[in-house]
């Protein structure tokens, strides 16, 4: 970024230093969205509305505004916003920008003095009132000249401007007529876009870094790839499925929508302590192991089980994904099982116990001796340079995005060095974060290069964890963490999926399919499976240690598919669902009735100055958080929030039924648990 510069110009912006600058002619403070002042850039993806705010104010009674400037990955300024006020009377300023491309943007604010606006506040109150009334009209009109010349107007602009500024002059005119020709819409219009600015005063830069949308938006499906088409015979036992027969069960998946195919690990599975079903301390013949214990004799993590198949079959999968839509998303787990070839050419990567045996993973009460963990501080450079020589491997086969296995184990700074490399060659390479840990840890993964993040949405079941926890992830942790709203997973069945039975299935599914662009689903969703292991919060019968093929064809299965698939549609309809930005609670007077709404205004302006090409969408989500008991109540909708007025009657059109309402400000629901218990609304207004 370049130097800032300071001046009367009303088109020359620079980007100042890092570091901070003193208060400047005009003040611009508190600027948004900045993290650490500016320590990380902020995160959005292409066609992404980004707000952006600033405290702007100048001394005295005269009045101030405010600009913000995009630049591009080059510095070239792409889009200047007039910023519009937050509130009376408290000098915050907002405009929204959208960036058009990948890559490392920048933006400033420059504050300024506002004289037409200035002039216009006293010009209401004197010429009314007969007070120097000239004076303030030819003042007016030396404003209005003065603006006339800015280069960025148009011919015809110009010429309005200046035809105002005579009529202005007109001595012996009706004083309020003359005072009108500065205030009617079309000047208001085209000052609002190119305001007269003087003591312009730019802010330091801040950072923005833009990736493709797959990095905010995405339907995952996650899948055991061994267990699609494994079969058991009493003669040969469990014969494993294959990437092969992985690859004919993906029309399945395709045909509901779902955009990432989320593979578990593919690599061999060791054979020293391998654990048994249900995580027994022994396995049995015919056992698979867990595919989290990567490497045996076969291989490690640059290996593909041999019961999988081998690369062409790998490679035959991704292009079969392809041609549905969907990218591959590949687990990243960073630990090896005692057989890994680790083991014996780097024994110097892992920690010792004090009897100089390897240290296994622990995690208490878990014990998990099938798993050696790496440590990062035993040569780092080795370590480091094999792990993204896998990475780089993996994306030369077509992988796109990585799920990252407990990140949260792992030095932060190996995760921005290999990140920033890793997208700096492959910018639309995306890593998810699966970190169910404390929110700073969560946190700061997102701010050193995790595009994507798990959450703790499982566990928020209640009205208010519900409200709380989707009023976080879209507001001011939308800046750097991008949340990924998973109901269940491989490793978690939470009580209320356990006790809720199909219900909660359903309305977990809504909540997590409408509460952020990315979600996902875990194979088996479908079928309700909801049993735990005694004393745990996994299943019973878990994949991650045994096959665990599944008949989709039963009555349940076929009503959660057309559930997930309609879901997806309705995504893939509503630009409001595929942004985090821009949600708003909506009071409800019954206490497990939820209701929010997303919208896109359409107005933001793209970066070529073009729109922003998402269009007006605005969708109101209603669940029913109470998978036993039929709730109803009033909604006391926040019109404004919705772009419509106090008094509106709209067309509330039902994406899940396709009933049509007629709803205004405080709408009655009646949600039955097993029958509807969520609307999802398209705002129709008549």
């Amino acid at each position: 970024m370049s130097n800032a510069k300071r001046g009367k110009s009303q088109s020359t912006t620079a980007t100042p230093p890092a570091g901070g600058l003193p208060v400047g002619r005009i003040a611009v403070v508190n600027v948004g969205p900045a993290i650490e002042g500016g320590r990380w850039p902020a995160r959005a993806v292409v066609g992404e509305a980004v707000e952006v705010t600033a405290t702007v104010f100048r001394e005295g009674h005269e009045l101030a505004g405010a600009t913000v400037v995009l630049m591009d990955p080059t510095g070239r300024p792409t889009s200047r916003r007039t910023m519009t006020p937050l509130g009376q009377g408290l000098d915050r300023w907002h405009a929204d920008v959208v960036p058009n491309q990948t890559g490392e943007w920048s933006f400033v604010v420059e504050g300024w003095a506002d004289p037409i606006g200035s002039w216009r506040h006293d010009a209401a109150i004197k010429v009314p009132e007969g007070i120097d009334t000239e004076p303030m009209l030819e003042a007016g009109a030396d404003l209005l000249a003065e603006a006339a010349k800015n280069p960025e107007l148009t011919p015809a602009e110009a010429e309005l401007l200046k035809a105002r500024a005579s009529l202005m002059r007109q001595v012996g005119g009706d004083p309020m007529d003359r005072l009108a020709a500065a205030r009617s819409e079309d000047v208001l219009d085209i000052l609002q876009r190119h305001p007269l600015r003087r003591m312009v005063t730019a802010s330091q830069g801040y950072g923005l870094r833009v990736s493709n949308e797959k990095a905010l938006v995405g339907s995952w499906y996650e899948i055991f790839p061994r267990s699609i088409g494994a079969r058991f015979t009493p003669k040969d036992g469990w014969v494993s499925g294959t990437l092969r027969t992985a690859a004919d069960g993906l029309d399945r998946i395709a045909a509901m929508g779902f955009d990432v195919l989320y593979l578990t690990p593919v690599h061999p599975i060791g054979t020293t302590f391998r654990k048994g079903r249900n995580n027994a301390l022994t396995a049995l013949p015919g056992d698979p192991g867990s595919p989290y214990a990567i490497g045996s004799p076969e291989g490690g993590h640059d290996a593909i089980h041999p019961d999988l198949g081998d690369f062409a079959d790998f490679d035959a999968l991704v292009a079969r994904a392809q041609e549905l839509g969907m990218d591959v998303a590949l687990d990243l787990a960073l630990q090896c099982s005692p057989d890994h070839p680790w083991v014996s050419q780097h024994p110097d990567w892992f920690s010792k116990r004090p009897d100089g045996t390897i240290a296994y993973a622990e995690n208490p009460p878990k014990k998990y001796q099938d798993i050696y963990p790496l440590n990062f501080d035993n040569d780092p450079e080795g370590i480091y340079a094999e792990i993204k020589r896998i990475c780089e491997l993996w994306i030369s086969h077509g992988v796109k995005i990585f799920r990252v296995d407990n990140p949260h184990t792992k030095p932060l700074p190996f995760w921005e060095r290999l990140i920033g490399e890793i997208n700096a060659a492959h910018p639309d390479v995306v890593f998810l974060a699966e970190a169910f840990t404390r929110p700073p840890m969560m946190h700061t993964l997102a701010l050193v290069g995790f595009q994507q993040s798990y959450t703790y949405f499982a566990w928020r079941n209640t009205k208010t964890e519900v409200i709380e926890y989707l009023e976080e992830l879209s507001g001011k942790w939308a800046s750097f963490m991008r949340p990924a709203l998973w109901p269940t997973t491989h490793d978690i069945l939470t009580p209320f999926m356990q006790w809720g039975g199909e219900p909660a299935f359903v309305l977990r599914a809504v909540l997590a399919a409408t509460g952020a662009p990315t979600w996902g689903i875990y194979s088996g969703y479908e079928l309700i499976e909801n049993v735990a292991r005694p004393g745990s919060e996994e299943q019973i019968d878990n994949e991650k240690y045994e096959f665990k093929p599944r008949d989709f064809s039963a009555p349940v299965a076929q009503k959660m598919t057309r559930l997930l698939g309609e879901l997806n549609r309705i995504r893939r309809a509503h630009p409001a669902l595929r942004r985090l930005r821009g949600l708003t609670i909506h009071p409800t007077s019954d206490d497990a009735t939820v209701c929010f709404s997303r919208r896109v205004a359409g107005c933001g302006e793209a970066s070529d100055g073009g729109a922003s090409g998402d269009g007006e969408d605005t969708v109101i989500v209603v669940v029913n958080l109470d998978a036993k008991t039929v709730r109803e109540g009033m909604i006391y909708l926040d019109m404004a929030a919705l772009g419509l007025s106090e008094d509106a009657v709209f067309d509330a059109y039902d994406e899940l039924t396709g009933a049509v309402y007629q709803w205004n400000r405080s709408p009655f629901v009646r949600l039955d648990p097993w029958v509807n218990p969520a609307h999802v609304i398209h705002v129709r207004p008549r």
